[in-house]
């Protein structure tokens, strides 16, 4: 259960929150995605310190917003980007960085499983 703030959560904080909640991502996602720990994602959620440079923009890349909608300096998307989250974004990311060959194979594979789930389902 998360821990209840005794005072209002800061801007900035509470930007990082609502778009990280977005993007359908957990705290220790996140943490992993921009090689950080939970601990610290934690800390930027409940504080109105913003990370170094180097973070701001890997956060900002892996939620899918401008450093500038991270800050709050410009508005936040009004909806999520399309496609997936959490661990399935993770999986299609590291499939992306395969060479052309491998990524057919790898949608072979996904394509086939989705079809056999839908016939059982329906």
């Amino acid at each position: 259960m998360p821990r209840t703030l005794s005072k209002p959560r800061p801007h900035q904080g509470a930007r990082l929150l609502e778009l990280r909640k977005a993007a359908g991502l957990s705290q220790i996602e996140l943490a992993h995605l921009i090689g950080e720990r939970q601990q610290n994602i934690a800390f930027w959620e409940q504080s109105d310190k913003p990370p170094r440079a180097d973070i701001l923009s890997r956060i900002a890349e892996v939620l899918a917003v401008s450093v500038d909608q991270l800050l709050g300096t410009q508005p936040a998307p009004t909806r999520r980007a399309a496609g997936p989250v959490g661990k399935v974004r993770r999986a299609f990311a590291a499939v992306s960085k395969l060479p052309r060959r491998q990524q057919d194979k790898i949608v072979e594979i996904v394509d086939a499983m989705v079809e056999q789930y839908n016939r059982a389902a329906g």
